[in-house]
């Protein structure tokens, strides 16, 4: 999480929800909300959501491919392109 993270008491969010939908909102910047001076959630913009989600999902495909890499699933690039140039002569 970055440094400039604001962290506020669940006190606060209670009582200013609404100024802090809209200060995130414009910022982008996440809030880490404590409970009893513990970390207990994190509140974020929809659009930085999103984007977190498609970032782990990208994040999720490459270590997939690196799996099977490992396990020797793969295909020289040259028999790709080769398979390939049999098709557009077809």
């Amino acid at each position: 999480m970055k440094l400039s993270t604001q962290v506020k008491p669940i006190s606060y969010l209670k009582s200013h929800a609404a100024e802090i939908v809209k200060e995130i909102s414009e910022s982008r910047e996440p809030m880490l909300i404590t409970q009893n001076g513990e970390a207990k959630l994190v509140v974020m913009d929809v659009r930085s959501y999103e984007d977190y989600e498609q970032t782990l999902a990208l994040l999720k495909i490459l270590t997939l491919g690196n799996r099977e890499i490992e396990q020797g699933r793969f295909r020289s690039a040259d028999d790709v392109f080769a398979d390939l140039d049999r098709e557009d002569n077809a």
